[in-house]
C-alpha cells in the first residue's frame, strides 16, 4: 500500500467545512446514473450511455453509484462533477442544482451533531478510516478502467498494477469497517491509525489530488 505522506484528508476536512458536508450529503442522495436519467440521457441496462461531452455516436460513457468515465474523451468523476460539466457551472452551483432537482435538504449539520472527537473517539475514528479508504477505492476503481490493457500482452500501466494489487484489501478493510461486528470495526480502525496506514493514505490521496486535480 502507498506511504508517501501529504494531508489531504482529515477529520477537519470532513468535519470543518459546510461546502464539504454539502457536497457528501448531494453524493450519497444522488448517483451519477440517477442524474443522467433525470438530465434526460438514455442509459442502457449496464450503465453505459452516449457520452454528452463529446461526439458520441455509440455509447462510451459508463455510469454507477459512485463515478461516471468516459471511455471516448476520458471525462470522468462523482455526481457532482458530472452536474458541473454538463451544464457549465460550478461545483458549488452544481450541488445547489441537484439539491433543488431531486429535493435534498442540503442543509450542512449544526455544530452539535458534528462528531467530537473527545465524545466519542472511537467512532470517530472508524468514520475518518471509511471516508479515507471509500476515497481511495474511488481512485482505484476508476484507474481499473481507465488504465486496464486494450490486449493481452499489452504493458501493464502502473496505475492499473495499484488498483489491482489494492481493490481486495480496501475492500476487506471496508467491510471490516462497515459490518455488523462493532468490535471488529473498532479493532480495525485501531489497527489502520495506531500504525499510521489512514494518516500516510490520507498524505497520499493529496498527492494525487494535487497532480491530477480530481483525479475522476
Amino acid at each position: 500500500m502507498p506511504a508517501n505522506p501529504s494531508g489531504y484528508f482529515s477529520s477537519q476536512y470532513f468535519y470543518g467545512g459546510k461546502i464539504m458536508r454539502v457536497f457528501e450529503t448531494i453524493k450519497a442522495a444522488v448517483t451519477p446514473m440517477q442524474a443522467a436519467e433525470h438530465y434526460g440521457l438514455r442509459v442502457l441496462p449496464n450503465g453505459m450511455t452516449c457520452c454528452p461531452f463529446h461526439k458520441d455516436r455509440h455509447p462510451s460513457m459508463k455510469l454507477n453509484k459512485d463515478y461516471f468515465f468516459c471511455f471516448g474523451c476520458g471525462a470522468s468523476g462523482d455526481v457532482i462533477d458530472f452536474t458541473a460539466r454538463l451544464f457549465g457551472i460550478s461545483l458549488k452551483d452544481a450541488a445547489e442544482k441537484l439539491a433543488a432537482d431531486f429535493s435534498i435538504n442540503p442543509r450542512p449539520p449544526e455544530q452539535s451533531e458534528i462528531p467530537n472527537c473527545h465524545a466519542e473517539p472511537t467512532r470517530d475514528r472508524e468514520r475518518l478510516c471509511v471516508c479515507v479508504l471509500q476515497e481511495y477505492l474511488r481512485h482505484l476503481r476508476i484507474w481499473q478502467l481507465r488504465y486496464r490493457p486494450e490486449k493481452p500482452g499489452y504493458p501493464i500501466h502502473p496505475r492499473f498494477a495499484e488498483a489491482m494489487k489494492a481493490l481486495p484489501t480496501v475492500n476487506h478493510l471496508l467491510d471490516c469497517l462497515l459490518g455488523n461486528d462493532l468490535l471488529l470495526a473498532e479493532k480495525t480502525a485501531e489497527m489502520l491509525c495506531e500504525e499510521g496506514y489512514t494518516r500516510r493514505l490520507s498524505e497520499y490521496l493529496g498527492t494525487l489530488s494535487e497532480k491530477e486535480g480530481d483525479c475522476a
